[in-house]
Parts: structure tokens; C-alpha cells; sequence
């Protein structure tokens, strides 16, 4: 069994806890069911956030959903000139049989503009927002 990178990324419509949990639930749920993955499956998990989300730590919303022997890491993204803003990125790294390509990198809301390469190969999953 390999160890597998498994990525995601959303954004929040505002900077407050509710919302940022919310959104991060979301994704962690999505990016759980699409790669058909469990709890100890899941080695470690490092959410990013652009510099303008700071209400609320992203790994909250792992925590709430029962990933308490999960390492979590939240840290802030580079803030590049132009780029997207309120977004949360995740990193999972899984224990898993399947190849890297089967795996699902979910983007949601206005994050599937971040990978619009992902979008031919049918790697991507859309929430219907």
C-alpha cells in the first residue's frame, strides 16, 4: 500500500468560523466519499489559507467530523499578486491501493478555477453552486 497525495480546494463566501468550518466540511466530506476513504485511511491532512481567511483554523472542521488521531496542519498560503482569494487548499495524504490517477481532486465553488487542467481528464468534481 502506498502512501497518496489526495488534493482539494474551496472558498468561503465570508471570513467567519461558521463559514469557514462549513466549507471545509464540505470538501473533507467530498474528497472522503469521491475516493471512497476512511478516517484511518487518512495519514495526515495540511489545510492552507489565503491571507485573508483567519476567522477560524480549517482543521476545526476535521476535528468535528472525529479526525482526532489525525495529524492536522493548517499554515497560510503565499500571497501571490492576483490570485484567487478566500480560499482553503487541502493536502491528504492517504494510505491507499489505488494509482495516483484514480484518485478525485475535488475543487469546489469558485476554487475550480485554480485547476482548469483537471476539468478534461474528469478529475474534478463540482459542487452544483
Amino acid at each position: 500500500m502506498a502512501v497518496r497525495g489526495v488534493r482539494g480546494a474551496t472558498t468561503v463566501a465570508a471570513n467567519t468560523k461558521e463559514e469557514i468550518i462549513s466549507k471545509t466540511e464540505e470538501l473533507l466530506r467530498a474528497l472522503v466519499t469521491r475516493n471512497d476513504l476512511h478516517a484511518d485511511d487518512i495519514a495526515s491532512v495540511i489545510f492552507s489559507v489565503t491571507e485573508d481567511v483567519d476567522a477560524e483554523f480549517p482543521a476545526v472542521a476535521a476535528r468535528a467530523m472525529g479526525w482526532i488521531y489525525t495529524p492536522l496542519f493548517c499554515t497560510r498560503e503565499i500571497p501571490v499578486k492576483g490570485s484567487l482569494k478566500s480560499v482553503i487548499r487541502v493536502l491528504m495524504h492517504v494510505n491507499s491501493d489505488k494509482r495516483q490517477e484514480e484518485l478525485m481532486q475535488i475543487y469546489l465553488h469558485d476554487a475550480r478555477k485554480l485547476r482548469p487542467d483537471l476539468e478534461e481528464g474528469g478529475s474534478r468534481y463540482y459542487s452544483s453552486e
